[in-house]
């Protein structure tokens, strides 16, 4: 892998700067220069698969309804502009900042009471969306969602214009604490939680959430289990901290299926205040994560059963996606071809970004079984053809990872390709990155 030009911004005043993407042996970095604030470089991508063999060329797809025009250029007119490269796949709709807990690590900024926008204003938010090609699938997020009383209110007026996949974007402890609150979002037309979910151990939660939420965790996803509820699991990873217990997450998720329909990883990204650029081990990367899952899982799934995103930029994410047999048996259903991956034909973007949406509002709802009596001694009888494509309705099995870019690592290319658009107070789409953006001070690019 040769030296690759791109661009990103400065970590401490924003500015548009070049940028190269630079093998060194195993790893890759990015290397950057403001000529005010001086040089900085940044651990990209760590270990095998390798960076080169990772890529997925895609024909960028054409904006129809762009909601602003070009004047600064990327990333200062999102909006979304007509030179973004992706439609949206998920529209994050942020319904309050308000927080019932105060995590050292949090995108939103989460924690600030008061100024929750209206049913109408959200309602305007769900138009906006459907002007500009939708129905999306939606994730209603904030800081804490779940605290607004009126949740069901929101999901019922989504769902009335024709989005039918809502999902809630939650640290679970309302949903846990009151049982009927959770069973009036779900009759409102609730599809999935997004359940913050970090470790199989409380000292992981003091150290990310600021306290032991693991109990909460377990209680709410037996209250999805009774009440027919999908969920996700979503750690965030931190070196040093739960990067040991990714293998057990899945076995977690894999006895609970199949209310928990997958996993998916976060490997931690730096936004807020950092004086100054965080440590290659603060890190962690895709191929590290892939890596792990390999070791921890005792081989069972492997780093070749992940591929690369269709919809967003190769380098944002892996996933794999796998059917659970009756004898426990994990069967992947994806593999990754690495000399295909950097010498196929280019595909389609907006091709993707559909595929994308289909598999999410699919996939992560929870669909009940209908295999009969299903003990590991049937395992002959089980793993047939007909119980296999059984299976696959019911017991599909998604793991995947999205790494997050923050203002040391960003690339501007990257950026481009953004399939997940968080509408802003304004209704308009604004790539998650970009929005969550944040200098070495801690002041946002986009976010109010």
């Amino acid at each position: 892998m040769n030296n690759k030009q791109t661009e990103s911004l400065c970590p401490h005043c924003f500015r548009k700067i070049p940028a190269r993407i630079v093998p060194r042996g195993k790893k890759v970095y990015m290397e950057k220069t403001c000529p005010e604030h001086g040089s900085f470089r940044t651990i990209l991508w760590r270990g095998e698969p390798a960076m080169n063999t990772w890529q997925r060329p895609k024909i960028p797809a054409p904006i129809h309804y762009p909601n602003t025009e070009v004047v600064k250029g990327c990333p200062y007119d999102c909006g979304i502009c007509p030179e973004h490269r992706q439609h949206t796949c998920t529209a994050l709709l942020e319904i309050t900042l308000d927080c019932n807990i105060r995590c050292p690590v949090c995108f939103a900024d989460g924690g600030r009471p008061g100024g929750d926008p209206s049913l109408d204003t959200i309602e305007s938010w769900y138009q906006t969306l459907l002007d500009s090609g939708g129905p999306y699938n939606i994730q209603l997020s904030g800081g804490e969602p779940t605290l607004r009383d009126d949740l069901p209110d929101i999901i019922t007026r989504g769902r009335r214009l024709g989005f039918d996949f809502i999902q809630v974007n939650t640290n679970g402890i309302r949903f846990y604490e009151e049982p009927n609150f959770l069973k009036s979002s779900i009759d409102a037309g609730l599809a999935s939680l997004f359940l913050q979910f970090d470790g199989m151990t409380g000292d992981v939660y003091e150290k990310l959430r600021g306290a032991d939420y693991l109990k909460i965790k377990l209680g709410l996803i037996e209250l999805c289990a009774e009440m027919d509820l999908g969920v996700i699991l979503v750690p965030t990873v931190v070196p040093g901290v739960n990067d040991h217990q990714l293998g057990d997450i899945i076995a977690f998720a894999l006895k609970n299926m199949p209310t928990i329909r997958g996993v998916h990883f976060q490997p931690i990204s730096y936004f807020g205040r950092y004086p100054s650029a965080p440590a290659d081990s603060m890190r962690i990367t895709l191929p590290e994560v892939m890596q792990k899952i390999e070791n921890q899982t005792g081989g069972e799934i492997k780093t070749t059963n992940f591929a690369p995103p269709g919809c967003e930029n190769s380098l944002c994410s892996f996933h794999g996606n796998f059917v659970l047999m009756p004898s426990d048996k994990l069967v992947p259903l994806t593999k990754r071809d690495a000399a295909a991956c950097s010498c196929q034909e280019a595909q389609p973007a907006e091709e993707g970004a559909a595929a994308a949406r289909r598999f999410v509002a699919q996939n992560w709802r929870r669909r009940s079984c209908c295999c009969g009596n299903e003990t590991a001694g049937e395992s002959k009888v089980s793993d047939s053809l007909d119980i296999f494509l059984e299976r696959i309705k019911t017991h599909k099995f998604c793991l995947s990872a999205m790494a997050f870019q923050d203002v040391w690592n960003i690339n501007l290319e990257r950026l481009r390709d953004c399939c997940i658009h968080v509408v802003s107070p304004e209704g308009r789409r604004i790539p998650f990155c970009a929005y969550n953006l944040t200098n070495r001070e801690g002041v946002p690019l986009y976010r109010v």
